[in-house]
């Protein structure tokens, strides 16, 4: 597989974030409406695609809360059904409409606080200190963020493998401060034009503008992608479409929400070149070290 670049995500793929994002979703749900999902659970989004941003993520496991306390919905039925709609916070709210009568759903969408919920999460993830010095204004209450919390996965030996061997950039839904925290806290020093966070662009995963520009900054003739989503596949499958000059590799790696025998099934029906356990798997895969 010849790849002289290599694109990673981090989340699930150089940091274990289950106990600190995925966390703060379900928390910050918990905290606002006295009810949440199960942190298992938030896989059935990411699964729905098209909700790369955890703010997302939160704000579509609030909508649920709110329309299953109205009138009743398996929450796999409602992921099943965003996906139908193409993924994403937009399509979660038409099933919402669909779902409830007009006085079920004003209520819900009144009740729906995404101010209040991305206060929650950022108050949660990033702790009160970090969010004086990041959001620029008090917490709505003191936690020391999770944040500091987050297991390292990947390993210096493997950054250092293959970084001997191809280019290094990073695509993540983080925002920039945050990104750069996970960075430095794994060892990985970018150049900003080597790297796109939730800051740089407007679309997102699965969208290949972020892939093949850094594509072309590399110089790159093939370029591999790792990531913990369907959409980090997705985006190596569609760059390839719009890009057809270079070979682009969607790599799923296991160490996010999908895992197993099921995690690696999943990453193939999106068309993944490889699945690995492991970031740390990859100097093999791609170099044969």
């Amino acid at each position: 597989m010849h790849a002289d670049a290599v694109v990673l995500d981090i989340d699930g793929v150089l940091l274990d974030v289950a106990d600190s994002y995925r966390r703060a979703i379900v928390e910050s749900v918990e905290r606002l409406y006295g009810r949440t999902i199960d942190r298992e659970e938030v896989q059935l989004f990411k699964d729905a695609g098209g909700f790369n941003n955890d703010w997302d993520v939160t704000y579509a496991a609030a909508l649920y809360v709110l329309v299953d306390d109205r009138e009743p919905i398996d929450l796999a039925a409602f992921a099943d059904r965003i996906e139908s709609r193409g993924g994403g916070l937009d399509a979660a709210e038409s099933v919402a409409a669909d779902h409830l009568d007009e006085t079920d759903l004003a209520a819900v969408r009144e009740a729906w606080d995404r101010t209040g919920l991305r206060d929650a999460f950022q108050a949660l993830y990033l702790g009160a200190e970090l969010y004086r010095e990041l959001e620029g204004g008090e917490p709505p209450f003191e936690t020391a963020g999770y944040i500091h919390d987050e297991p390292i996965i990947v390993e210096p030996e493997t950054l250092e493998a293959i970084a001997a061997e191809a280019d290094v950039g990073v695509l993540t839904g983080r925002p920039a401060a945050e990104a750069d925290i996970a960075l430095e806290r794994v060892g990985l020093d970018l150049p900003e034009e080597h790297r796109f966070t939730m800051d740089d662009w407007d679309e997102g995963k699965p969208h290949p503008n972020a892939l093949t520009t850094l594509a072309t900054r590399f110089g790159a003739e093939g370029v591999a992608f790792a990531g913990d989503t369907l959409d980090d596949v997705k985006t190596a499958v569609n760059a390839a479409e719009v890009d057809p000059d270079r070979t682009y590799h969607g790599i799923g790696v296991l160490t996010g929400g999908l895992t197993g025998k099921s995690g690696r099934e999943a990453f193939g029906s999106v068309g993944a070149a490889a699945v690995v356990d492991s970031v740390n798997d990859l100097p093999e895969l791609l170099f044969g070290e």
